[in-house]
């Protein structure tokens, strides 16, 4: 693959963001997981403390992406169409190796430190879980549920059978010529 077509890009788009984040580096990580993982725009709900705050990004994401600090989740405003699929280690979330991302979706954590709250989780259309033993960092949360979102939307090869092998990259941009 050349580098015009390297990554692969997912189908669709997508956002993620936290409600009532107060790490600042924890939003600088998110947000540069976000810029390289391909969202359309990062958000927080509740933050007490303002984005340009996140030093961590040092891919500056917040220069290449916009980003929404809503005061609380009355302001939270997403476009027609766009699914709010929360993330939280729940026992009725759908697993996230079986769930099918939406093509327009905005992912939503908890806070370092706490849950969703009832009403953010009230108004998301699907929570799903990371299957992990317990909380991971939301950071790192968000970085795993953006790598499956890349994985199952985007075009890459079947993974091999044998261990070790190498998969065959697919072709993209090839017509059929009919």
């Amino acid at each position: 693959m050349t580098a015009e077509t390297w990554p692969p890009t997912a189908r669709g788009y997508f956002a993620i963001g936290a409600e009532r984040m107060s790490k600042a580096l924890n939003l600088g990580n998110l947000m540069r997981s976000a810029h390289g993982f391909g969202a359309s725009f990062t958000f927080t709900v509740g933050a007490t403390y303002q984005a340009l705050e996140a030093r961590a990004d040092t891919s500056k994401g917040q220069l290449h992406l916009p980003h929404y600090n809503w005061n609380s989740l009355d302001e939270l405003a997403l476009p027609a169409g766009c699914k709010l699929v929360g993330v939280e280690l729940l026992d009725d979330a759908v697993d996230l190796p079986s769930f099918r991302h939406p093509l327009r979706a905005a992912y939503v954590l908890g806070p370092e430190n706490g849950s969703l709250s009832p009403q953010l989780l009230e108004r998301c259309d699907v929570t799903v879980k990371i299957p992990t033993r317990f909380c991971v960092n939301v950071a790192m949360a968000g970085a795993i549920v953006m790598y499956d979102r890349v994985l199952s939307l985007a075009q890459f090869a079947a993974r091999p059978v044998a261990s070790g092998a190498v998969a065959v990259q697919p072709q993209r941009g090839r017509t059929s010529g009919k």
